[in-house]
């Protein structure tokens, strides 16, 4: 209304409408019009007097609509069904001018369709923090990158906590995203700033959140823990609205258009370097777009002194996990296998990992402790955690077979050294059948019927056994035996047979 009034007024002075069109007031078709309803309106009569602001809006209104018809008006009631039923704008222009003759453009259906969805205007506000308060965490993905450890290209992601008040921030690319890369990460940052916010503002990843909720998300006990420890505080952001965290999205964007592009690394181990070394220089002293300050400066002058010392002792690094116990009576955490008691079998139990040790838990109660293993596919056995039947197997290896038999006589010990030696087949339950038959027999008889197979060249446990069972070991002579033997079979022969098979 401000121009109109302008507009008039110019023209009441006798101005041209070229003259008023080319201070900028508006077009000259606008001015034309301006002035063909003045001049109906008597307005450009001399003494007469401009009306009052809400009188001329009435009057020029329509003037500042321009009516057209869009192709589209005669659709509309075809687009709006295809909408109800979910059908996307591309193909409802592609149906419509292959089918029924729309000679319009696509930006016309486009606009169609907002104006039937309405638009939906989400205001925002703008999140204050305290020095010391808050940080913001996300992950965000990196290059592929070649690893010294592993010998081999990595896909790699950038580990980022902003503080939200300075936003001097910590960066780290790594290689995984699990629980214990995720608490090292935080841990690591910690000691960067050189103590800890009250608050933690986090997404929903599955190494900090096991169940997302927009009123009661479920952490993850090791992060939960490991939190505790520090004495602050988790605050997941509620699904799907990112925009929560967003001073670390945007340090995030900042990694990956400021330090990223026409950047060389050797490895990961390189890039790593150079991303803490552009952190303490590019970043933190670059003028920040929010604060208008440096945030390294800000972080020095003001916010490391509000942060929460660090603890006397660092916390360890503990991963929790819920396991069941396989029927071997062992459980499976990282491709490695530990032994838990075997009466815990089908019980849901507790796993926590240290950086050297693996303890595991019935409720509060610890039922068994490992070593750490990092070789997939090894084994930690404690043989009390095994049934009566499987230890006694594991316990009577050859060695053992051996040491027992010694103790039981000379002959006992050959037979089973034979069969522990064998070349081609497997005895070893058959020295420790031989050796339990000297709880019923004695270890007397038991050497003796031992003497006897091996003196008749059948040593095997079947032969021992029905030796004691026959009682063929009583009042055995095996001197006189093999006298009686020679007397029979002197002399020689081409096709004579060893002594031994005639005996067989």
């Amino acid at each position: 209304m401000y121009e109109y009034r302008q507009i008039i007024y110019r023209l009441q002075q006798g101005q041209t409408v070229r003259a008023i069109a080319r201070e900028g007031m508006a077009g000259r078709t606008k001015i034309a019009k301006v002035q063909k309803t003045a001049e109906q309106n008597g307005w450009l009569k001399e003494g007469a007097v401009i009306p009052e602001t809400c009188e001329l809006e009435s009057i020029f209104k329509a003037l500042d609509k321009i009516v057209q018809i869009s192709k589209t008006q005669p659709f509309e009631d075809i687009i709006k069904k295809w909408i109800e039923q979910g059908v996307q704008a591309t193909t409802i222009y592609t149906h419509l001018a292959e089918n029924h003759g729309f000679t319009g453009s696509y930006n016309s259906i486009q606009r169609h369709i907002k104006k039937l969805k309405g638009h939906e205007h989400k205001l925002t506000v703008p999140l204050q923090f305290q020095p010391g308060q808050a940080a913001q965490i996300d992950f965000g993905k990196g290059p592929d990158l070649y690893d010294q450890r592993t010998k081999r290209i990595e896909s790699t992601w950038f580990f980022v906590m902003v503080l939200c008040w300075s936003r001097h921030q910590y960066a780290e690319i790594i290689t995984h995203q699990d629980i214990e890369t995720w608490l090292n990460c935080h841990q690591n940052a910690f000691n960067w700033f050189g103590g800890v916010v009250k608050k933690l503002i986090i997404d929903n990843p599955k190494c900090a959140i096991t169940k997302a909720c927009y009123y009661e998300p479920q952490l993850q006990r090791s992060y939960e823990n490991f939190v505790q420890d520090y004495g602050a505080v988790i605050s997941a952001c509620p699904p799907l609205e990112p925009k929560k965290k967003g001073r670390v999205e945007s340090g995030v964007k900042y990694i990956k258009r400021s330090f990223l592009p026409l950047r060389q690394f050797k490895d990961l181990q390189d890039a790593n370097i150079q991303l803490k070394n552009w952190v303490l220089s590019i970043a933190g002293n670059r003028i920040h777009g929010s604060t208008f300050d440096k945030p390294l400066e800000r972080f020095n002058n003001i916010e490391a002194n509000c942060l929460t010392p660090l603890p006397a002792t660092p916390p360890d690094i503990a991963v929790w996990k819920k396991v069941t116990p396989y029927k071997n009576c062992h459980i499976n955490h990282g491709q490695c296998f530990y032994s838990v008691p075997h009466t815990l079998y089908t019980q849901e139990l507790w796993l926590k990992q240290t950086a050297t040790l693996v303890t595991i838990y019935q409720a509060q109660k610890m039922v068994a402790q490992h070593p750490r293993l990092f070789k997939k596919g090894e084994y930690s056995t404690n043989l009390e955690h095994l049934p009566d039947k499987a230890r006694a197997f594991l316990h009577k290896d050859a060695e053992w077979c051996l040491d027992q038999s010694k103790q039981l006589g000379s002959y006992v010990a050959e037979v089973v050294e034979s069969f522990i030696t064998h070349p081609t087949n497997d005895l070893l339950r058959a020295a420790q059948g031989l050796i339990k038959l000297s709880k019923k027999y004695g270890a007397k008889r038991l050497n003796i019927a031992c003497q006897r197979a091996i003196n008749f060249s059948a040593v095997s446990y079947k032969t021992v056994k029905e030796i004691l069972e026959k009682g063929l070991d009583e009042n055995y002579q095996p001197d006189e035996v093999m006298d009686s033997i020679d007397k029979v079979y002197q002399g020689g022969g081409n096709f004579q047979r060893p002594i031994n098979t005639i005996i067989h």
